[in-house]
């Protein structure tokens, strides 16, 4: 009975064995019939030498000589407005008038008063050169005479304040306030900018400082006016740098007589150093911008083709599509230009014989 059982589970065996050998070969062949995908095509850029001018270029925000918003030191209600919204204004003209009826009466009565001291005051010095009234008498006089004219002048500079002026010339932006509304001490009324000459304020990294003078020509220009170049002159650099970006503040003047540019533009500047410098450049499409630095994909030669090696890399300036390489690539390098999603460092790849679809 024994030996029944031994050779049936012997021959279940040999035939499991079998099967599963045969499932294995078949395995192994399907797996030898399967071929790796091909190397991922790229698009190729030669790392070039090339002569820029050497301008510098920056962005920068368009900034008002003078700017504020209009507003009242003391309270009142609108009784006369002088000004429409967008309205361009000389420095010390009208823009609105405060209810100052009470104040005028106060005014008189203060006045009044003034007068009756004066006369005392008057009476009093003639009275003391012959002895008729005590020094006493005479000095009260001449006190009571200051502190009413004291009170008629604090009396005039309060309803002077309640003819709000522009504080100089410029343009009025949108009207906040109505005819008849009353108005709390430091209402805003109205915005006011100076926009003749403007200023546009940029950063500068310290690398370049020795690059830049006061006095020295710019050009820049802004989205609304494509294609008009507004010139300019470096009236101020900042002493300072900034620790944290290691650039610093400049500020340049520029005449804006037809009153385009406006307060709050984004423009791009360019400051002319006046010679030529040689750079090494490749396509911006090239580059991985990164938190921690930037890099390309460079192409190395191989046993059978091309693999690429991922470099870091420090930029500079960067012009028509071109970015200014500063450290990392030599001339005559060749870098991924399209396709680095794909890729990983020691990759085979296929070039590409067409560039990259920007630099065709």
């Amino acid at each position: 009975m024994i030996r029944r059982i031994l050779f049936a589970t012997g021959l279940v065996l040999l035939l499991l064995g079998s099967l599963f050998g045969y499932k294995f070969h078949q395995i192994n062949q399907t797996i030898s019939q399967i071929k790796p995908p091909p190397p991922p095509v790229i698009a190729v850029a030669e790392v070039k030498q090339q002569s820029w001018s050497s301008s510098l270029s920056t962005i920068g925000n368009i900034t008002a000589m003078a700017g504020v918003s209009v507003s009242n030191e003391v309270a009142g209600k609108i009784t006369a407005l002088h000004f429409e919204s967008g309205q361009s204004v000389k420095a010390g003209q009208l823009l609105i008038d405060l209810d100052t009826a009470t104040d005028e009466a106060e005014l008189k009565g203060l006045q009044a008063e003034q007068q009756l001291a004066q006369i005392r005051y008057q009476r009093n010095a003639q009275m003391l050169d012959k002895h008729f009234v005590s020094r006493s008498d005479y000095d009260q006089s001449k006190a009571t005479l200051e502190q009413t004219t004291a009170a008629v002048n604090a009396k005039q500079t309060l309803i002077a304040k309640k003819h709000i002026r522009a504080p100089f010339a410029g343009e009025l932006a949108i009207r906040q306030v109505n005819l008849g509304q009353y108005l709390a001490p430091g209402s805003a009324i109205v915005d006011l900018q100076a926009l003749t000459p403007i200023y546009v304020d940029f950063s500068i990294p310290e690398r370049q400082l020795a690059q830049l003078s006061n006095g020295q020509k710019i050009q820049l220009t802004v989205q609304a006016f494509a294609e008009q170049l507004f010139a300019g002159e470096i009236i101020a650099i900042s002493p300072e740098i900034d620790s944290n970006s290691r650039t610093l503040k400049v500020r340049a003047l520029l005449p804006n007589a037809d009153k385009r540019l406006r307060p709050g533009m984004f423009a791009q500047v360019q400051i002319d150093s006046g010679s030529a410098l040689s750079v090494l450049t490749i396509p911006d499409t090239a580059i991985s911008y990164n938190p921690y630095g930037n890099s390309v994909f460079l192409l190395q030669h191989a046993e059978q083709g091309f693999t690429v090696q991922n470099r870091q890399i420090q930029t500079g300036q960067t012009r028509e599509g071109r970015v200014e390489i500063l450290s990392g690539l030599q001339a005559g390098d060749r870098v991924v230009s399209a396709g680095q999603l794909k890729l990983r460092n020691g990759m085979p790849v296929t070039i590409d014989a067409q560039p990259a679809p920007g630099e065709r």
